[in-house]
């Protein structure tokens, strides 16, 4: 969390910020300290969710709201938050506002039917591997994608007992995500290694929702075993070459 002689902390966009989990993590982010821009179709109904973070318990950092292009340009770190539906023309649509940024990609690709929500199939393989592919200067890190939105913006929900996985393959930049994903959960962020295993936690969170149907709860991720391993975020973590 930032203190009174912390340096100056650069915006975190959120492009899809009045959806649920956009709005949630932005929440979480600005009770860190971190600035935070609220990205939408609409600049207005940006704005409008901005104001009603601004107000939440503990938040510490200024929020604001704007078109989804315009947050994109203003923030060196974009996460994308949105439906996977329309997933590929929106990122393609923003392609030249996310050039050369960190983007770290929670969309799960989901379907719903008569007996409950299954992963779809991609034909990159994942959404953060179609987010990457359409913008090839960004760096894309898969995060966030099983922290449920009703406890991220509840002021009282304790999230430390959640792992959040990050794959990628930048360990700098899994390293960033990580540290930011700390400050979101007060817990632990795991590497869960290359980008391409987002094709395996991103359709993770239909096996979530189904259990939380089921039992009528909010379930999280937590490994266990993991206990006395090194802090991947630290300085002994793997260099770019060595990520598994």
């Amino acid at each position: 969390m930032a203190t009174p002689d912390s340096p100056p902390r650069t915006p975190v966009a959120v492009v899809g910020g009045t959806g649920p989990q956009g709005k949630g993590i932005a929440y979480r982010l600005a009770r860190a300290g971190h600035p935070v821009i609220l990205g939408s179709r609409e600049a207005g109904r940006a704005a409008a969710a901005a104001a009603e973070l601004r107000v939440l318990p503990g938040v510490t950092a200024p929020v604001s709201g704007a078109a989804n292009e315009d947050a994109a340009r203003a923030a060196g770190t974009v996460l994308l938050a949105v439906p996977y539906q329309g997933h590929a023309e929106l990122v393609g649509s923003l392609a030249a506002a996310l050039a050369g940024k960190l983007l770290i990609s929670c969309v799960n690709p989901l379907g719903f039917d008569r007996h409950g929500p299954y992963g779809l199939s991609v034909e990159a393989g994942s959404a953060a591997e179609e987010a990457a592919a359409l913008v090839p200067t960004a760096t894309v890190v898969g995060a966030f994608h099983h922290l449920a939105a009703p406890l991220l913006l509840d002021p009282d929900a304790d999230l430390s007992h959640e792992d959040v996985l990050v794959c990628g393959d930048d360990a700098e930049a899994k390293a960033r995500v990580a540290a930011l994903a700390a400050e979101v959960t007060g817990g632990r962020a795991l590497d869960a290694g290359r980008l391409r295993l987002a094709r395996q936690l991103e359709p993770l969170t239909a096996v979530l929702i189904s259990v939380n149907k089921r039992y009528r709860t909010r379930s999280g991720v937590s490994l266990t075993g993991l206990a006395s391993l090194p802090d991947p975020t630290g300085p002994t973590a793997a260099p770019k070459e060595a990520v598994a």
